[in-house]
């Protein structure tokens, strides 16, 4: 069931297990981030999963998970509680400073596993907090 893919995938970012979230994701997923760039490939999605594990710790909270009848589509609506850890290039610099965030996400899903995933947050709001 597409819901406990993506309840699966969500326990694994909460518990710090790149590896658990990589095992939800198809060889050549297409990862779309906020306001950024578009990444192709697992490998990729590992790099990204490696840099936020070391500028951010992040914990979602109050998940509610929506999928599609077919089980081809799903989202996400969350609240991220988190603290800023290391500066990122191009943003604040990081001092440990701690947010909470509405934010979002939406999935291709195929063969059981997640094909695409685009997550939407304000980007301002995150910066107002963190200012």
């Amino acid at each position: 069931m597409s819901s406990d893919l993506i309840s699966r995938y969500y326990a694994a970012f909460n518990a710090g297990d790149a590896t658990g979230m990589l095992a939800c994701v198809t060889d050549d997923v297409e990862h779309r981030v906020n306001e950024g760039g578009i990444r192709i490939g697992r490998a990729k999605f590992a790099e990204f999963c490696s840099h936020m594990g070391a500028s951010y710790r992040e914990e979602l909270r109050d998940i509610v998970v929506f999928s599609s009848d077919d089980g081809s589509r799903a989202a996400a609506e969350f609240t991220v509680h988190g603290t800023y850890l290391q500066t990122d290039p191009g943003l604040p610099t990081a001092t440990g400073q701690t947010y909470i965030l509405p934010a979002g996400a939406f999935f291709d899903l195929r063969d059981g596993k997640i094909a695409r995933i685009t997550t939407f947050y304000n980007l301002n709001d995150w910066i107002a907090q963190i200012s």
